[in-house]
């Protein structure tokens, strides 16, 4: 698929996996795969797990969450999060670091519906507009998040009505994101 975001997001992997060259140290690397399936595992030493994203085929969709919720996703969101398989990747945003939220697997693209439905379902209790978070921070109460009705990227806390607008779109959010190298 040539949609803008799935180009920007394919973009930015191979930013993330230049810059884990550039700094000697291969494919990225991460202690919390061990023993999990993914066609983007590239070896599995059973203490860590070298990946490298891949093209998703077929293209994942997130039709669970949108018949859970009986709500229609942003178009931006769904390419996000089914144009490939990989590994979280660390990245920065003009002053803000985080992790890109990917899906590694089948299994794990589950699990990520799952915890957007409940987080969709919170959002409409406190009666906030629907986001669906794409990075994690180490702030546990603030998530990097697409506003499903603008397709803007945000940066919410949880539970209140406080957004930072970051980017118009999550195609121009991934063209400006720097690669963020960290060892296991």
């Amino acid at each position: 698929m040539n949609h803008p975001v799935a180009v920007a997001l394919s973009d930015f992997s191979s930013r993330f996996l230049q810059a884990w060259c550039d700094a000697g140290q291969g494919f990225p690397r991460s202690e919390d795969l061990v023993g999990l399936e993914s066609p983007c595992v590239e070896s599995d030493s059973g203490y860590e797990v070298t990946w490298k994203p891949v093209k998703r085929e077929p293209f994942g969709d997130l039709a669970g969450v949108e018949k859970g919720i009986e709500l229609r996703l942003h178009e931006d969101i769904t390419v996000f999060y089914g144009a490939q398989f990989s590994g979280d990747m660390a990245a920065r945003f003009r002053d803000v670091e985080f992790d890109l939220l990917q899906v590694f697997s089948e299994a794990d693209g589950q699990r990520l519906q799952e915890n957007i439905l409940g987080h969709l379902v919170t959002q409409r209790r406190l009666k906030l507009k629907p986001t669906v978070f794409i990075g994690a921070m180490d702030a546990e109460d603030q998530v990097i998040s697409v506003c499903n009705l603008t397709g803007q990227v945000i940066l919410e806390t949880l539970g209140k009505d406080i957004r930072e607008v970051l980017a118009a779109d999550i195609e121009t959010f991934l063209q400006q994101l720097e690669p963020v190298v960290r060892e296991c």
